[in-house]
């Protein structure tokens, strides 16, 4: 649990720090002070991130519950559809790329058939 905790505000943390950090990259020490709040976060002597975690995060989570959940729902279904269409599509593919070899070594073989004239078939003896 304290892993887990450690990870949800740090992923939050380098979220909101992506953009911040072209803001106030400037300040003197920011690096530094970084660092630091990073070191605040995973120490087990001062839990950082088990008090940013337990005073906001699972408040807002536990709040947005029900939305959060809806969307789940919503992007499992709509994963569900994706994956049928594309796989719709890709048997459809799979199937008019068989279609054309089929015809065109079809064609191919009747070329071959019709170069022997009736003299070659002449040619060949009778075994009866």
């Amino acid at each position: 649990v304290r892993w887990m905790m450690y990870w949800i505000v740090f992923a939050l943390f380098m979220a909101t720090e992506t953009f911040t950090d072209l803001l106030i990259s400037w300040l003197p020490f920011y690096y530094e002070v970084k660092m630091a709040f990073v070191i605040w976060l995973i120490s087990p002597y001062t839990q950082g991130a088990r008090l940013l975690y337990r005073k906001f995060i699972h408040p807002t989570l536990s709040r947005k519950e029900k939305e959060i959940d809806t969307y789940i729902i919503q992007a499992r279904e709509r994963g569900y559809e994706t994956m049928v269409r594309f796989g719709k599509r890709g048997l459809n593919m799979a199937a008019t790329a068989a279609v054309q070899a089929a015809t065109k070594s079809q064609g191919a073989l009747a070329g071959r058939l019709c170069s022997f004239s009736m003299q070659d078939l002449r040619s060949i003896p009778d075994e009866a």
